[in-house]
């Protein structure tokens, strides 16, 4: 566990329900505390409620507001832009600009690739 993880919120963004309690017991065993939601529409609400997350793992196939509309959101928003983004997609990642994003995980994925995608993201934004 890192030691000051407690503090860091992680904005899990999965529409499946299995997939994200799995993702987010991973990501609170690791002592982060986790907001999960299962679309783009409720991802933007957290963070307009003023809740900035340390890094966001984002599914790209979302109902209501598709996950690359979200990623463009948030860099849009100064408060925002600079929060890292972890891809988590079973989707096809052929097309992907992987330049943009912190992290592409493709589905299936185990839990320790990402617990491991979601410190590095931090520790290189904090660095």
């Amino acid at each position: 566990m890192l030691p000051h993880s407690k503090s860091l919120v992680i904005l899990l963004v999965e529409d499946d329900a299995s997939l994200r309690e799995l993702y987010r017991t991973a990501l609170t065993a690791e002592g982060y505390a986790v907001v999960a939601v299962e679309d783009g529409v409720d991802a933007l609400r957290v963070i307009d409620g003023a809740t900035i997350p340390a890094a966001v793992v984002l599914d790209l196939g979302l109902p209501r507001l598709p996950g690359r509309d979200v990623y463009q959101e948030l860099r849009a928003r100064a408060d925002t832009s600079v929060i890292p983004i972890v891809v988590v997609t079973g989707g096809d990642t052929r097309d992907l600009n992987r330049a943009e994003f912190a992290c592409v995980l493709e589905k299936p994925i185990s839990m320790e690739a990402l617990v491991q995608a979601v410190r590095r993201c931090i520790a290189a934004r904090v660095v």
